[in-house]
């Protein structure tokens, strides 16, 4: 995932910030702790939205705890005590990494290449281990880049087909996180609006690098500057919005629905405005 999914900070309150940067710091911990300390570096707010969300379906408080952070020990930051919620996100991060590296090694030329082919060995050893836990996850990841990589190579023209995959991947991850099966049906549309929403606006934060590039873009069959790009763009990225925050609306919140709801009604507008310089 890339970041994407962010919170629009100026209209939380402050304990709601605090709650939502000890799961981001809680998270990092996680990763550092089951995937060795460069893992953190992967760290993105997209998996802090899946942990906070896996924790918001579940009953009971998630009592808080000062420790001193990894990257800085002259600064402390608040931590979840109870840990197996951030498992699973941990471990979707390091597959979809891995995963990103090989796709990157496939595409990119000169440094940029070498680059990725010294990281493959790296973050091995973390897929394997993420692999051997959660195999679901790694296979889902697997079919989604396997399908989205057929699909670029063909040339696709369009939106929708090129966009499904991740969306796809992104539903069945989400409805992961419950056994309810009227909770997973709402999952499913949370995740697939969610993953349509990344890819789409990934799309249009690559469109000049990848046209300068001439490298597969789903945009530069129908654009041809950023200026068309944001038109076309803008209404499927409320589409996304829209819908997911009807299936957000119908998901069984035990907890953290504000900061949630922050995300999902303010921040995704936010961060895709700023990204694109709307």
């Amino acid at each position: 995932m890339f970041g994407y999914i962010r919170v629009s900070k100026g209209e939380l309150k402050v304990k709601e910030f605090e709650m939502y940067r000890a799961v981001y710091c809680s998270l990092c911990k996680t990763l550092g702790k089951h995937y060795g300390f460069l893992s953190r570096l992967t760290l993105s707010y997209d998996f802090t939205f899946l942990a906070l969300l896996n924790m918001s379906l579940k009953e009971g408080c998630n009592e808080i705890e000062r420790k001193r952070c990894a990257f800085n020990p002259l600064k402390k930051c608040n931590y979840c005590k109870e840990t197996d919620n951030f498992k699973m996100p941990s471990a979707v991060a390091m597959i979809m990494l891995y995963y990103k590296i090989l796709d990157n090694i496939a595409d990119e030329k000169g440094l940029k290449k070498l680059g990725y082919i010294c990281l493959k060995p790296i973050f091995r050893g973390a897929y394997k281990k993420a692999s051997k836990e959660y195999p679901e996850l790694r296979d889902i990841v697997e079919e989604y880049i396997n399908t989205q990589s057929a699909l670029e190579k063909a040339n696709c023209n369009q939106m929708d087909e090129i966009a499904d995959p991740t969306a796809k991947a992104l539903s069945r991850i989400f409805m992961s996180l419950s056994e309810d099966e009227m909770q997973k049906e709402v999952l499913d549309r949370l995740g697939y609006c969610m993953g349509r929403y990344i890819y789409l606006l990934d799309a249009a934060c690559d469109f000049e690098e990848d046209k300068r590039k001439n490298k597969y873009n789903v945009l530069r069959f129908t654009c041809e500057n950023m200026d068309e790009v944001k038109e076309k763009i803008k209404p499927q990225l409320y589409f996304c919005i829209n819908e997911g925050a009807k299936a957000f609306e119908l998901l069984d919140i035990k907890k953290y629905k504000s900061i949630l709801g922050n995300i999902i009604y303010l921040g995704l507008e936010d961060t895709f405005k700023k990204e694109l310089e709307i």
